[in-house]
């Protein structure tokens, strides 16, 4: 883990250079301009898959279908091959796109998919697109094809240390990031669930892969995604691409950069995966290719904050996408199991803990490990309410890249980099799957617009428990209380030893300290 203290020197000169240039007066946030909403393109017969869902739309029981994606490779090739087939409009939201093999090839088949003439609106959160501004200029300059930006920066665009000084002196607004991920081909097919555009999403990355999760949809529960996209794509918190950007070079250029940026060089075709994935079904290319999609029916609904939360005012009657999957946790009959890679319950968040174990309900919590969290502050504040949770008898996993590599299959899949959990699910009663971008901390509650789908279904529950082994599961340290009742210790899984140890897996005395010492000066509700 870097130096904490080392890093800690060059944000107070950002923050001193932020305060020099509010001082001098930055540009703000040009005016909106009037323009009439764009809104999505329905699903149609007229295009191959709107023809192969169709029956997904006619029926009745009004029930969608579902597909569970927890392998990235399925997950990254779904997509591809949703883009290649798409024939009217191609509709991506995601909080991060990277510059990087994964993130250049979508800008690829996107750009080239809007030369077929498809429609491409690509949706990016502002925080992540440092070094983007030129490529997605090229993307944007194809008449099919705009981008938009979420509540963007406005000063020293170019560089990550600039933006760092905007951030700085406009931190109310450029504090509040749209974290929503979705994906719609032709009104059709949608995918919804952790995964951002970027390598270590897709065990693409050779620092640190994440372990994620996301739903394929079709029937109903796709034009409610759609109607959702559409509400932010005209939000007042939008802006086209071109608003903040100016090019100084002409198209020409930037496309010429553009080719070479996403070449084959660098952005690789991924491998192929497997035929079928780890419950036995096959790539969703060889399901189009028949012109049929087994799938599972649920009925499912697509729920998302407003994107007027990134205002910092919640309007009267607004709720949140967190009250939402808290009231529907708040009926469970018999047992909660959550995964959230980030997870800070609060005062709040203890009380329905406390309230669900009176009533007897089984609840089961994993979420990563200190050593193997990307945000440690806040496995800090998390660290904080571990013993009360205990003493409540709430089961405690942290999932650990040394406990990952035990099994043999995860070891050949991560290879030396590091395994980070990033999905975001609740298993209620195993028979509701809530999931999405929302992990259960202050900022996806408070700051950060989130997206999400609650489905009914037995089926998909009972394929998730299998897919994650959750019913036995490996790969983590279990939490317990130490004889004394007031600390903790951690019992190894997915071995004959299972070792027991008193301290943070993985982790130093010294880090330990560090991440203490930082935790005093960030306040728990922007984690």
């Amino acid at each position: 883990m870097p130096d904490l203290f080392a890093r800690l020197l060059p944000l107070l000169r950002r923050a001193a250079m932020g305060l020099a240039c509010l001082a001098a007066g930055c540009a703000g946030l040009p005016p909106r301009e009037p323009q009439p909403p764009e809104l999505a393109i329905p699903v149609s017969a007229q295009t191959e898959l709107g023809r192969i869902v169709a029956p997904f739309n006619t029926q009745p029981d009004e029930l969608s279908a579902v597909r569970p994606l927890p392998q990235a490779s399925f997950a990254l090739d779904a997509r591809l091959e949703l883009i290649r087939r798409a024939q009217a409009s191609l509709d991506v939201q995601s909080y991060q796109l990277g510059k990087d093999k994964t993130g250049l090839l979508i800008l690829r088949e996107l750009r080239d998919a809007a030369r077929r003439g498809v429609r491409v609106r690509l949706l990016l959160d502002d925080f992540y697109t440092g070094g983007l501004d030129r490529l997605l200029l090229a993307l944007a300059a194809e008449p099919k094809a705009e981008v938009r930006l979420f509540n963007p920066f406005v000063n020293g665009r170019e560089h990550t240390a600039t933006r760092w000084l905007d951030f700085f002196t406009d931190f109310k607004r450029l504090n509040h990031r749209m974290h929503n991920k979705l994906f719609i081909a032709d009104g059709a097919i949608a995918i919804a669930g952790g995964r951002n555009l970027a390598d270590e999403y897709f065990l693409r990355s050779e620092g640190a892969n994440f372990i994620d999760f996301e739903l394929l949809m079709a029937g109903p529960v796709v034009p409610q995604s759609a109607r959702i996209f559409d509400d932010y794509w005209n939000s007042d918190v939008v802006y086209p691409l071109q608003r903040m950007v100016r090019a100084a070079d002409p198209t020409e250029q930037l496309v010429a950069e553009f080719d070479l940026a996403t070449s084959e060089a660098h952005a690789p075709w991924p491998d192929a995966p497997p035929e079928s994935d780890i419950l036995s079904e096959p790539r969703l290319a060889e399901q189009l290719a028949r012109g049929e999609l087994l799938w599972m029916r649920a009925e499912a609904q697509a729920l998302a904050d407003s994107p007027n939360k990134a205002l910092g005012t919640r309007p009267p009657g607004m709720e949140t996408l967190a009250r939402r999957w808290y009231a529907t946790m708040a009926t469970a009959k018999s047992q909660v199991l959550v995964i959230s890679p980030y997870f800070i319950p609060g005062d709040e968040g203890m009380e329905r803990i406390r309230a669900a174990r009176a009533r007897g309900l089984r609840i089961t919590i994993i979420t990563n490990s200190l050593a193997d969290s990307d945000e440690p502050l806040v496995n800090v504040n998390y660290n904080r309410f571990r013993v009360a949770l205990l003493q409540t008898g709430v089961e405690l996993l942290e999932v650990s890249t040394q406990q990952l590599k035990r099994n043999t299959q995860i070891r050949r899949l991560l290879r030396q980099a590091r395994g980070r959990l990033h999905a975001k699910l609740a298993l209620i009663d195993r028979e509701w799957v809530l999931l999405g971008s929302m992990n259960l901390d202050p900022r996806s509650e408070r700051l950060n617009t989130e997206f999400g789908v609650r489905v009914h279904s037995f089926e998909l529950t009972q394929a998730l428990l299998y897919a994650y082994l959750l019913d036995d599961i490996e790969g983590v340290y279990r939490v317990v209380l130490k004889p004394d009742g007031q600390s903790v210790q951690w019992v190894g899984t997915g071995d004959e030893t299972n070792e027991v140890l008193d301290d943070e897996p993985d982790s130093s005395m010294l880090t330990r300290l560090q991440l203490l010492l930082f935790s005093w000066f960030v306040p728990t509700d922007q984690l």
